[in-house]
């Protein structure tokens, strides 16, 4: 079917049939009419539909994107000759109709203002040839995540097409490329080669344009001159060539070259798929046929809080200055490693980066601090003592474990590029350091004098801060330095100048004993569950109870018990195996699951659940993974999810399971655990007092109490209990 023109001398210069329908996969019904207009020059899909039916090519559209002297519109700029032309074609009763719809449109991301396709001749590398080098060179690569390697990287590089490298501007890596009148093409490799085919070449020629572009060479075919071509090089080809472009190589530097070709990493955010990746295989697969790089972590954009796109045009940029000055490097770089998987964005909040703040480096650095101030006190200096000549308590020797097994951690998951992994193993160290290690052994650091066990215990947490503090360091690069000058360079003056001149901390084997993490994991368990029961109850941890029974696999040694006991202001804690005197459990049937399935037996099921030995049920669906019932089409088996089970707490205890282990406290409280826990809130409130009013940890106070008779009678029968922890 023939299509009749309406700017007809235009068409005669085609000297091309050129207008007819043809067809395409990628227009389709569902995006739109199912009709497009086909213009070879302004277009990738325009150029290839174009190629394919022999369609004339006519540019009627200049390098500044406006219309030429053929048409009725010079001058004027592409997208302002739309009305124009609109006009036109009304006038001359050729336009049907001029509907306004919303679609997607390419804008310049400086200015914003509207982009075309614009075909011009320009100088291609034949990557087509290189494709199965490139896939295979791909495959050798660690990509994090391997997703972006197999998938996006992968189907970019499955579907790759020649790169055209020449641009047509004046700044840039001049197109070494010399042309002769009678089409004879040459490149030139090297000065030493321009200079040996030139006679006007500079002995200190500046390779750039202007004067690049004055050299000549004689044409080795014609005997003619030959001159540069006006085209730079695309900037991407410019970086891809970094690996041996920045030691000059081949001309010197071959061995540094190679010993560190390939790259052990890079980085680079998910974008450079189709940039800088992509620029660097290529070039490498061109020359030595080789991936340039063993390792690459793929980076997500950073988005606003609302997971928008950053930009200074809709005002929700962050100014990264601004955000140093406020938070400070550590705590941006720390968000950073543990906000999210390093592929994914990140929203930028304040919120997000002060939390990450808090959490680790405030914990690090009140623990540091806490052993800072007694080892003033105490004039400690940890040079003159060694942690082997003294006894270390439980304590001390799962600290040490946990230390180095943190640092191994940290190694194995930075040794495999897990970023966030090796950050929440520093985390997690640090918290349970200050909330657990120090929290629990603050009495041995307020002993008068210098004992065995407070040196052991100042040994210890001297030993972990500087340790982690080396392990941190390349994550928080600042505090961890200030830690170290404090800690290590203070005392001894021969210690590396910075804790960036230091090795990594090596992971002593000998002192980590997995059992002992074990046990204290269980007892940390236990403990949070006993808090949760407490919170329940609504009884407060200053508060006395008489017993905990505690249900588990496996046994604890009468030490764990201890820290259990005292953790939770318990007076006896009592392992049990059986829970059903504690808690009760009811059944329901989960509609959303169970409906689809059984709908004309779900009240059956339901009046079964109902009568079932709630304790006896629970036990089954924890040890098998499902509920056997018999009804009325036989045995059914129920899965947790098709299940609503709530717990039923029997009168006097309250009780809390999870991950295998039951807690159940004793709720009933006497007059002696009221009269001490009273005792309890007395000293919180005295040191409370002490703290506001300014006093020092070393400094005597006199306690005065008036008022309430009840309060002053406890108060002078437990003034013992009272002055001995204030």
């Amino acid at each position: 079917m023939k299509v009749r023109p309406s700017v007809k001398p235009i068409c005669e210069k085609q000297k091309k049939k050129g207008h007819f329908i043809t067809c395409d996969s990628y227009v389709t019904m569902t995006d739109g009419t199912g009709i497009v207009h086909i213009a070879p020059a302004f277009g990738e899909d325009d150029a290839k539909v174009g190629r394919r039916y022999d369609l004339p090519f006519v540019q009627l559209v200049d390098s500044k994107g406006e219309l030429t002297e053929e048409t009725p519109y010079a001058g004027v700029f592409v997208k302002k000759a739309d009305p124009l032309v609109l006009k036109d074609l009304e006038e001359k009763g050729l336009l049907f109709d001029a509907p306004k719809f919303e679609h997607d449109y390419p804008h310049c991301w400086r200015c914003d203002t509207p982009l075309i396709y614009y075909a011009r001749e320009s100088w291609f590398i034949k990557m087509t040839e290189v494709k199965d080098d490139l896939i295979k060179n791909n495959d050798t690569i660690n990509w994090i995540p391997e997703s972006i390697g197999k998938g996006r990287f992968g189907d970019w590089l499955k579907n790759v097409q020649d790169w055209g490298i020449s641009r047509n501007r004046y700044w840039g890596t001049p197109l070494n490329i010399w042309t002769c009148d009678c089409g004879h093409m040459h490149s030139i490799g090297s000065i030493e080669e321009l200079k040996s085919m030139s006679d006007n070449c500079p002995d200190d020629i500046e390779l750039h344009r202007p004067y690049i572009d004055a050299v000549t060479i004689k044409c080795p075919i014609c005997g003619k001159e030959m001159h540069r071509v006006p085209e730079v090089i695309d900037c991407w080809f410019d970086s891809g060539s970094m690996p041996f472009a920045q030691h000059h190589y081949p001309f010197e530097n071959k061995d540094l070259f190679e010993s560190q070709f390939p790259a052990d990493f890079i980085s680079e955010a998910v974008d450079q798929t189709r940039g800088w990746f992509y620029s660097l295989l290529a070039i490498s697969t061109l020359i030595f046929d080789k991936a340039p790089f063993k390792n690459v972590i793929v980076l997500g954009h950073v988005q606003d809080e609302n997971g928008q796109k950053m930009s200074k045009s809709k005002g929700n940029a962050v100014d990264p200055f601004d955000a140093l000055e406020k938070f400070g490097a550590d705590a941006i770089r720390w968000y950073f490693y543990t906000n999210s998987a390093p592929w994914l964005p990140n929203r930028f909040h304040d919120k997000a980066v002060t939390e990450g703040q808090r959490k680790f480096m405030g914990t690090l650095w009140n623990t540091y601090a806490f052993y800072v101030l007694y080892a003033n006190i105490d004039a400690f200096d940890p040079s003159k003592y060694n942690i082997n000549d003294y006894k270390l308590s439980v304590m001390d020797k799962w600290l040490l474990s946990r230390l180095n097994s943190t640092v191994k951690a940290v190694d194995t998951n930075l040794s495999n590029y897990r970023i966030p992994e090796a950050a929440r193993a520093l985390q997690e160290f640090v918290d349970e350091m200050s909330n657990w290690y120090v929290r629990r052994g603050r009495e041995r650091y307020w002993v008068q004098g210098l004992t065995d066990d407070k040196i052991a215990a100042y040994l210890t947490l001297y030993t972990a801060l500087v340790t982690i503090a080396k392990t941190a360091a390349p994550m928080i690069p600042f505090m961890t330095e200030n830690i170290y000058q404090n800690l290590v360079r203070n005392i001894d003056k021969e210690a590396p100048e910075s804790i960036h001149l230091c090795d990594f901390p090596e992971i002593k084997e000998e002192l980590i004993d997995l059992k002992l993490e074990e046990q204290m994991d269980k007892v940390l368990e236990i403990v949070v569950l006993g808090r949760a029961a407490r919170n329940g109850s609504n009884l407060k941890n200053r508060q006395p109870l008489s017993v905990m029974y505690v249900k588990l696999d496996g046994e604890l040694e009468d030490f764990y018990t201890e820290i259990i006991r005292e953790e939770l202001n318990i007076k006896n804690v009592d392992f049990t195996g059986e829970v059903d005197n504690f808690v009760s459990f009811s059944f329901k049937p989960q509609l959303k699951t169970l409906g689809p399935k059984f709908g004309k037996q779900l009240g059956e099921i339901r009046n079964a659940l109902m009568n079932i030995d709630g304790s006896a049920a629970k036990a089954q669906l924890d040890n098998n993974g499902v509920l056997k019932l018999n009804i009325s089409i036989g045995d059914i088996e129920l899965a947790p999810e098709d299940l609503l089970i709530e717990a039923v707490q029997k009168e006097g205890f309250f009780t809390v399971s999870d991950r295998g282990i039951t807690v159940a406290l004793d709720t009933c409280l006497t007059e002696e655990l009221i009269v001490e826990g009273f005792v309890r809130e007395l000293v919180s409130k005295l040191q409370t007092m002490r703290k506001e009013a300014g006093f020092n940890v070393t400094d005597h106070i006199n306690i005065t109490i008036e008022g309430s008779e009840k309060v002053t009678d406890i108060a002078v029968s437990k003034a013992s209990d009272i002055t001995g922890d204030t």
